[in-house]
């Protein structure tokens, strides 16, 4: 009955990803000594998610200089797609029921302020997947690099369902 429950919950987020012209992504592997994400009671943690495809980036530089904030915010969209990819593929008989919390790393040039409308791209997709179940609390933070030279990198909690 809860791997009905699961299936069922999981066919309707594909479904919502697909009205949203979206899929979820395959994994990627890690870059370093860790795993994607882990699952601790009905939270899963996820590691920080660069916009990869492939297992190669698809942007690099900072925001503000070679990376324009519209197209950094369609990356951070990119990395909380995967990052829902991760945690989908930990979540074992419970299903991905909402966003506990979202931490953005935003690269940027000399000056550059808008790293809350980079990171606003993940949200508003968490947002747009999950409803009111998508309203997170939130960190953002502007760098200097990021691993890969990536422009942005998304870090979520979430919350699965009782399953």
């Amino acid at each position: 009955m809860a791997e009905d429950r699961r299936a069922r919950a999981r066919a309707a987020l594909l479904a919502r990803l697909a009205e949203l012209g979206l899929a979820l992504p395959h994994v990627s592997p890690p870059k370093g000594v860790y795993v994607p994400a882990v699952r601790s009671g009905r939270q899963v943690a996820v590691s920080g998610q660069v916009p990869l495809v492939d297992g190669a980036l698809v942007a690099t530089g900072r925001v503000g200089d070679t990376v324009t904030p519209a197209e950094a915010y369609d990356l951070s969209r990119r990395c909380a797609l995967a990052a829902l990819a991760a945690a989908d593929s930990v979540a074992g008989r419970a299903a991905v029921a909402g966003v506990v919390k979202v931490v953005g790393y935003v690269a940027c040039a000399d000056g550059f302020t808008g790293q809350v409308g980079v990171v606003d791209g993940a949200s508003d997709l968490l947002r747009a997947l999950f409803g009111d179940a998508g309203r997170h609390a939130r960190s953002t933070v502007g760098v200097a690099r990021l691993p890969l030279d990536s422009p942005v990198e998304i870090e979520v909690v979430f919350e699965l369902d009782a399953g």
